[in-house]
C-alpha cells in the first residue's frame, strides 16, 4: 500500500508538471535610455495599440516622473526578430510634485508610483508610501499629446492592512491595479494574513467610498496583474524575494507544504517567481498557480505584466541577479501544445 501511494504521488506530480503550458521567452532589445536601471519600471499596461511602461518616478531621489511607450506593431517585430530595436516615446507626468507635497502635509511619505491602469485617456496610478505611513494613494491624470496632467484634486486614500499586532507590513503597498466592468481593483502586495485578505474596489470617479472584496490567502508578493483579453480571469506575478531582515515577513512557515519548498535551494532560501491565475465571481477573488518561470528568471524583481496575444510582456523594476543592474523586458509566449 505504501509503495502504491508513493507511485500515485509521483504520478500526480508528473501529471501536474506536464499540464503546465510550455513557455517560450523572447527578450526585447531596449534602447540604452530605456534599459537604464534607475528608471525602475514598476507596471505595464496596454492601451491605444501601445505598451506603456511606468517608471516608479521616485521624486525623493530627484528622478523624473514619466511613462515610456512603444507601439505593439514594433514590439511584435521585436518578438519575431531579437535584433530589432524598438523605438520608444517618453511621456512626462506633470503635477506629481504637487501630489507629493499634499501627501507630506497629511503626514504620509511618498515613495514612488507602483501600478497603472489606462482607460481611454485617463491614467490611474497607485502611490506607495514608506512603511510607517497609514495610507497609500490612488490618483488619476489626463493623457493627451504624449503628456499626462495629474488631477491634484483627486487623492484617494487606500488604507494599509495591518497584522495582528497592529503593525504595517514592511515595504508593502498596492502593487497592482486592474479594471473590471468599469470599477478599479487595487491589489495589496501582501495577502498572507490569517484572515481578511482583501482587494479594494474603487469607483473610477475616485469620489465614492471604497468597497472590499475578499481574496483567498496567498503567499509571497503579488506585484502586478493583467486582464487576459476574451477570458474571464487575470494573470498575476507572484514573486518571492530571498531577503533577510524585515523582508522575512514574506517567508512562509515550514507547515505550508505547498509553498515552503518553493523557497528552498541547496543552501537555504532562494528567490522564486511564478504566474498565477486570478478569477473573480463578483463576490470573491480566487488565486491558483498558473506557470512557473524558468529558474534563471527567479532572481529578477519582476514588477510589471501585460497580457498580449498568447502571452505576456514582463518587466523588472531594477534588480537582477547580475551587475550592473539593467531593465529587462521580455515577452512570455504561452504554448499549450
Amino acid at each position: 500500500m505504501k509503495h502504491f501511494l508513493c507511485c500515485l504521488s509521483f504520478l500526480l506530480i508528473v501529471i501536474r508538471l506536464s499540464a503546465q503550458p510550455h513557455l517560450a521567452i523572447h527578450p526585447i532589445q531596449l534602447p540604452e535610455d530605456i534599459a537604464y536601471y534607475d528608471n525602475q519600471y514598476s507596471s505595464l499596461y496596454i492601451a491605444h495599440d501601445s505598451l506603456y511602461l511606468m517608471s516608479e518616478s521616485r521624486l525623493e531621489d530627484n528622478a523624473e516622473a514619466f511613462l515610456s511607450s512603444a507601439s505593439l506593431n514594433d514590439l511584435k517585430k521585436a518578438v519575431d526578430d531579437s535584433m530589432y530595436h524598438t523605438p520608444f516615446i517618453k511621456i512626462p507626468i506633470y503635477n506629481l510634485d504637487i501630489v507629493r507635497t499634499k501627501m507630506n502635509s497629511e503626514g504620509q511619505s511618498y515613495e514612488g508610483l507602483e501600478a497603472m491602469v489606462i482607460k481611454n485617456n485617463t491614467v490611474y496610478l497607485s502611490i506607495e508610501t514608506a512603511t510607517p505611513s497609514d495610507y497609500c494613494y490612488l490618483i488619476k491624470g489626463h493623457l493627451e499629446n504624449n503628456k499626462i496632467n495629474i488631477d491634484t484634486s483627486k487623492l484617494f486614500k487606500l488604507a494599509k492592512p495591518m497584522d495582528n499586532a497592529g503593525q504595517h507590513i514592511y515595504n508593502a503597498g498596492y502593487e497592482a491595479l486592474e479594471i473590471i466592468k468599469d470599477k478599479l481593483y487595487a491589489f495589496f502586495e501582501y495577502n498572507y494574513f490569517p484572515a481578511h485578505n482583501n482587494v479594494i474596489c474603487i469607483d473610477t470617479s475616485l469620489s465614492k467610498a471604497a468597497e472590499t472584496k475578499p481574496i483567498n490567502k496567498w503567499p509571497f508578493r503579488i506585484t502586478d496583474v493583467s486582464n487576459v483579453p476574451h477570458k474571464n480571469y487575470m494573470i498575476g506575478i507572484n514573486f518571492f524575494y530571498n531577503g533577510e531582515g524585515k523582508d522575512e515577513i514574506y517567508r512562509v512557515p515550514t507547515g505550508d507544504t505547498a509553498n515552503f519548498p518553493l523557497t528552498q535551494g541547496a543552501t537555504g532560501f532562494r528567490s522564486y517567481c511564478r504566474l498565477i491565475k486570478i478569477t473573480f465571481n463578483g463576490k470573491i477573488f480566487f488565486s491558483k498557480p498558473f506557470i512557473t518561470l524558468p529558474d534563471l528568471y527567479w532572481g529578477y524583481n519582476w514588477e510589471g505584466l501585460a497580457a498580449y496575444n498568447s502571452g505576456f510582456f514582463i518587466i523588472n523594476d531594477k534588480y537582477t541577479p547580475h551587475r550592473p543592474y539593467r531593465t529587462t523586458l521580455s515577452y512570455l509566449e504561452i504554448k499549450n501544445d
